[in-house]
């Protein structure tokens, strides 16, 4: 990865809109992508990285309060304190996980679906572990069986 400038300093730099719908179209592509696997097989059987176990684990031990079925509280994720506690959690990934800070949309529910009041943005290690936690306990399946019964209506109706 290149470094900045020498002289570049972050708190200056202008926000180029350009760039700044690129990183929105690569989220929203992130996003459709998900889904789209998520519809064509179980997120209970589904592994979003080599180190699924790692982070999972990892969750649950710096997290033991955390409840993948619960609705994400964005104030509380995103407050001094829930900053703080992700920030130490996530630079663990820095050098392992590829892209492990870049934005991505999250649902806030895991009985929701993609929408604008249904969704967050966050780094991508929060993404990783909420939604290994959400696969490892069934939380997502839900997406595929929607998926293969719209199948098998439309199949039956164009029969």
């Amino acid at each position: 990865m290149a470094s900045a400038p020498p002289a570049f300093n972050a708190e200056e730099a202008d926000n180029l809109e350009d760039i700044e719908k690129q990183f929105a179209v690569k989220a929203v592509q992130h996003m459709a992508t998900y889904w789209s696997i998520l519809e064509k097989m179980k997120g209970s059987v589904l592994r979003l990285t080599k180190i699924d176990d790692e982070i999972y684990e990892h969750l649950t031990r710096d997290f033991s309060d955390f409840d993948p079925a619960a609705t994400i509280d964005e104030d509380e994720m995103k407050s001094k304190v829930g900053k703080e506690r992700w920030r130490k959690f996530m630079m663990t990934y820095e050098k392992k996980v590829a892209d492990y800070n870049f934005g991505t949309i999250l649902r806030i529910s895991p009985k929701s679906e993609y929408g604008q009041d249904t969704t967050i943005f966050v780094p991508r290690m929060q993404f990783y572990a909420v939604e290994i936690a959400r696969n490892r306990n069934g939380l997502n399946d839900w997406i595929f069986e929607q998926a293969q019964k719209e199948k098998a209506e439309a199949a039956k109706s164009s029969a």
